[in-house]
């Protein structure tokens, strides 16, 4: 493990942890730096816990060899019922985020890539959740993770996560399939209810299920039409976006209905609103108090990205153009921005070091050296 961006001054210190081996083994490590950080497994109804196991077996055997990996880290029986060996984070209300796909054939070199803002609060848990901050706790995302696997079976990847090991906010793999993911559905979202461990995959899981098990576009969506998943009140949505120069947006309607949303081979910009019900981006409400400014960034994107040959720089400077100001004001930064190059296999990653001090260098992460 090494550090990578940031230090104990700055707003954010990242570090990259890099495992090898099988998913036993890769699953045994990522628990081990879980408990150094705190973390503990959630007890869980045991019905519900047989279900998942069985769940992770059939349609996501990498991630049920790293729950059999936790389980020899903890000292317990893999075979248990009563305690989730995995971990589960939820995104809090009103963060926002920006991302735009550029396809092969609207890049000036060729090469499809995708950007991302991730926006989130600069704040303790305590204080997202209306309380105040315990002493020495830190703001929830300033000790993110980069996390590159390399499995002796299977596709290796490599993940950005703000608090889940075992999931994450982006992620590449070294078939080229990128996934990130963003809040769906800003105006109507709600803090959970309840964050019990259920069965199928989880918000912040469902990239990491991606990456682990799909190749390509065509792959992704099949596996999404075919997952069981939940998101605890927080909709989420998923940008997707392969090699072969194809991408799509996935997410979920008010009625459970899913929808696979495309823009044949043009760029695809996404915000923190429901495309589906807005598919056209020249006919947008007007941003509200609850909004985020989801429609305006993404009219912003979308102007800059429309009927013009991309550069890498342009792809940079749009994102740049939306990105959150360091305004006291304001309730979240934007506390890093991805770049994706999905023919290069790789992600590019400037990382948030507090007002003032601006960002780190932008640090390049391939997904294996094998």
């Amino acid at each position: 493990m090494t550090q990578v961006a940031g230090g104990k001054d700055d707003f954010q210190l990242v570090r990259h942890l890099t495992l090898k081996g099988d998913q036993v083994e890769i699953g045994r490590a990522l628990t081990e730096e879980a408990r150094r950080l705190g973390w503990a497994p959630a007890p869980v109804d045991p019905t519900v816990g047989r279900a998942r196991r069985t769940w992770f077996e059939r349609y996501w055997p990498q991630h049920h060899a790293r729950m059999d990996g936790a389980a020899a880290a903890l000292g317990l029986d893999p075979d248990q019922d009563e305690l989730a060996l995995d971990g589960l984070g939820f995104v809090p209300h009103g963060s926002g985020c920006s991302a735009l796909w550029v396809p092969p054939s609207a890049a000036t070199d060729g090469h499809g890539r995708a950007g991302r803002n991730y926006d989130f609060f600069p704040t303790t848990t305590s204080e997202i959740m209306g309380g105040e901050p315990r002493p020495g706790e830190l703001p929830m995302a300033s000790r993110p993770y980069v996390i590159t696997t390399v499995p002796d079976e299977g596709l290796a990847s490599t993940v950005i996560t703000m608090s889940d090991l075992d999931g994450c906010m982006d992620g590449v793999n070294e078939a080229g399939l990128a996934v990130m993911l963003l809040v769906a559905d800003i105006e109507n979202a709600a803090p959970p209810e309840q964050v019990s461990p259920q069965v199928g995959v989880g918000s912040v899981q469902l990239p990491r299920f991606l990456v682990d098990t799909c190749e390509n576009v065509e792959q992704a969506k099949q596996a999404l039409l075919g997952a069981k998943h939940y998101d605890h009140g927080m909709p989420l949505h998923y940008l997707v976006a392969d090699a072969n120069g194809q991408a799509f947006v996935w997410e979920r309607g008010r009625d459970g209905a899913e929808h696979i949303v495309e823009f044949g081979d043009g760029p695809l910009c996404v915000t923190n609103h429901l495309l589906h019900r807005h598919p056209d981006p020249m006919d947008l409400p007007a941003d509200g108090p609850a909004t985020f400014r989801t429609y305006g960034r993404l009219r912003a994107l979308h102007e800059r990205s429309k009927g013009v040959a991309m550069s890498p720089d342009d792809l940079r400077d749009s994102l740049r153009a939306v990105r959150q100001q360091e305004d006291p004001g304001l309730p979240f930064r934007t506390l890093w921005t991805t770049v994706f190059d999905t023919a290069a296999r790789t992600l590019s990653t400037r990382f948030y070091l507090g007002d003032g001090r601006g960002y780190s260098d932008e640090l390049v992460f391939g997904c294996s050296d094998r």
